[in-house]
């Protein structure tokens, strides 16, 4: 490509005109997306237009709206394709689709206007910054298409949530006979494992994996790691193992996917093996490898192993960036320790959204409502503005620490930023009336809410009757839920809670056996604790631990310690009809005391210990726990499913509010 141009100013800004084109090819053999546009001359750019004025608008108001343009309308400055990617390619890198649409308007008005490269430039203008329906129409108005062209749209559609969109066009360009390159299988895979209909993979996955075979591809790294992902996200690893120990090459991408399928179904030990296997490789981590480990430890509590792959992230000289410090913020949070989390709060390069709702949902968790608050009032004084996530921490916040009143004042605020309350928000404020006992308010609320109530509305209602001991409210709750959500365990076993702590022993067993009946099963409570980088899991009457013998000697010790400073064991909790000693029995072999006992025995003297629980907190435990906290002098941190309990010098940070 050579050019005859002639210099001349206007409006203070120096322009080369082009005079002459010799030679200009519309057809490029490029592999990805990311690189069509076509060779530029040396310093075609800077001849043209200085860089910071390429966008610069039309200075006169009827103008076309681009400085550029308006000269190419006015004869001084010829109009060339390089012209135009340049500008497509500035609109691109700066996400301005609405001047990207005046260069469209102004290339459909050229003699270029049927040039697909210029078109696919235009294509990847609009697929990047999001204007998803801008390029369909552009892809179906195009008379010429190739490659490039189907995979700039099925990319898009992949990458912005439209995952059948985008399947649906891969049949379309095999009929008009487009061979797809490694790029467009790798964004045909990543919309498979995205659909919404998990096993439609079994069809949709397996097909594209033949057809990559068929085509030499499965061997590609690019297509190989994409494949593994798509097995890996639809929880698929055994799959996902057989592609990847085929892959002749492999690359970070692979690893992480590998890494993050077992991340996802919470197998720490798979995820923590892989990574050392990584790391002996001589792979660098990335943070998104990081980002999936910490994601695992957090599901499952691993503080230890949590902190040694933060100590790695040091030693490695990784910086905490955004998503990841929130990852290991979430991690410490769910692992238990707030300070940590804290700490890596606060030591964050970059606080986003996200950043601030994870420390609100940190505060919630742990039932620290006041420094929900605080952080809340921080957060709107450096400017950044809330989203329903936000007002939904802040919500639970409230709710868990009873902060009714400011609970009410932050629901009704949300007005104030444009944000609809949606269900989340309606069941953290029936919660928040029914915990602090105004179950006929919590009620009206729920018949005056202006969308229809869900199950998870009456539950919280319903778990509200059995913390105030409401039995025919919270019959009625239990029938809005058995009706909207008949499968659900939970609500049937706080029915019969309710009617057991009542003495109601008939109309207990009438729920116990509509569950029998209706095939609904209660999960069954286990607790686990983790010694030495090992977990031990207990049920209730366990005696399959190797150390039962102990742990029972261990409990039956404390027991009659904390009996002498106060502690009288609850027998309501106990759900079935039995005379109070047979009650007080069972009481004692929960599963969370069978875990602490076995903690006492096997952790140094003044650690804490930490406990998780599959299923809400025995009352009875909770109480007990008080007491041995205050017995031993260490503290004890339960995570339930509803929030973590720090039990401490005979007290709880729930003030018996859970």
């Amino acid at each position: 490509m050579s050019f005859i141009v002639s210099k001349f100013k206007c409006k203070g800004i120096t322009f080369f005109s082009l005079l002459h084109v010799t030679h200009y090819s519309s057809r490029f053999s490029t592999a990805a997306v990311a690189s069509i546009e076509p060779k530029i001359p040396p310093d075609f750019s800077s001849c043209i237009v200085q860089d910071k004025d390429l966008l610069l608008k039309s200075l006169n108001p009827s103008g076309t709206g681009l400085h550029v343009l308006d000269l190419v309308d006015e004869g001084s400055l010829e109009p060339h394709p390089t012209l135009y990617h340049l500008l497509l390619k500035k609109c691109t890198f700066l996400r301005k689709p609405k001047l990207g649409k005046i260069v469209h308007a102004h290339i459909s008005n050229s003699l270029f206007r049927g040039d697909v490269v210029i078109l696919n430039t235009l294509l990847n203008m609009y697929a990047k910054c999001g204007c998803l329906d801008d390029a369909r129409n552009l892809f179906d108005e195009m008379s010429v298409k190739d490659m490039v062209t189907w995979t700039t749209l099925i990319t898009a559609y992949s990458q912005h949530d439209r995952p059948l969109d985008a399947l649906l066009l891969f049949p379309q360009m095999l009929s008009l006979g487009f061979f797809p390159n490694e790029f467009t299988l790798s964004s045909l895979l990543k919309a498979s494992a995205a659909l919404p209909d998990t096993p439609q993979i079994y069809f949709h996955g397996p097909q594209l994996h033949g057809f990559s075979f068929k085509c030499g591809f499965h061997s590609n790294v690019y297509v190989g790691s994409s494949l593994l992902d798509m097995y890996a996200r639809c929880g698929c690893m055994d799959e996902a193992h057989f592609v990847f120990d085929v892959l002749p090459m492999k690359n970070e991408v692979s690893w992480n996917a590998l890494i993050a399928g077992h991340a996802r179904k919470g197998q720490l030990d798979r995820a923590l093996s892989l990574f050392l296997k990584m790391l002996r490789q001589d792979f660098q981590p990335t943070h998104f490898t990081f980002s999936s480990i910490f994601g695992a430890c957090a599901s499952t509590g691993s503080l230890e192993q949590g902190k040694w792959v933060h100590a790695h992230v040091i030693k490695s000289g990784g910086e905490i960036i955004a998503f990841m410090g929130n990852t290991l913020l979430h991690m410490y949070a769910k692992s238990g320790s707030i300070q940590d989390a804290k700490m890596i709060f606060d030591r964050l390069v970059k606080r986003d959204l996200v950043s601030w709702n994870s420390m609100l949902t940190a505060y919630a968790q742990h039932g620290l409502g006041k420094e929900a608050v605080q952080c809340f009032q921080k957060m709107l004084n450096i400017g950044l503005v809330p989203n329903d996530i936000t007002f939904l921490c802040l919500l639970t916040a409230c709710s868990r620490a009873g902060l009714l009143e400011e609970g009410q004042y932050y629901f009704k605020s949300m007005k104030r930023y444009n944000i609809e309350p949606g269900i989340s928000h309606y069941v953290t404020i029936v919660d928040l009336l029914g915990r602090a006992g105004l179950l006929n308010e919590a009620l009206r609320f729920i018949n005056e809410m202006p969308i229809q109530p869900t199950a998870a509305v009456w539950g919280a209602l319903l778990g509200a009757c059995r913390m105030h001991k409401n039995v025919e409210m919270g019959s009625f709750a239990a029938e809005q839920v058995f009706e909207l959500d008949p499968h659900d365990s939970g609500p049937h076993v706080l029915l019969s809670n309710i009617y057991a702590s009542g003495n109601r022993w008939r109309d207990a067993a009438k729920v116990r056996k509509l569950m029998k009946e209706s095939g609904v099963k209660k999960e069954p409570a286990c607790s686990w604790v983790e010694i030495q980088n090992t977990v031990h899991m207990f049920v209730a009457s366990d005696d399959s631990h190797p150390q039962m013998g102990a742990i029972y000697k261990k409990w039956e010790e404390i027991s009659a310690r904390i009996k002498e400073i106060g502690y009288i064991p609850d027998t309501s909790h106990v759900l079935f009809y039995m005379d109070e000693q047979e009650r007080e029995v069972k009481l004692q072999y929960h599963s969370e005391k069978l875990a602490l006992a076995f903690a006492l025995l096997n952790s140094p003297h003044g650690s804490t210990i930490r406990i998780k629980k599959n299923i809400r907190v025995c009352g009875d435990c909770h109480s007990a726990f008080k007491f041995v906290s205050k017995v031993v002098g260490r503290e004890i941190i339960v995570r339930d499913t509803n929030r973590f309990h720090h039990f401490y010098d005979g007290s709880c940070s729930c003030g018996n509010f859970w």
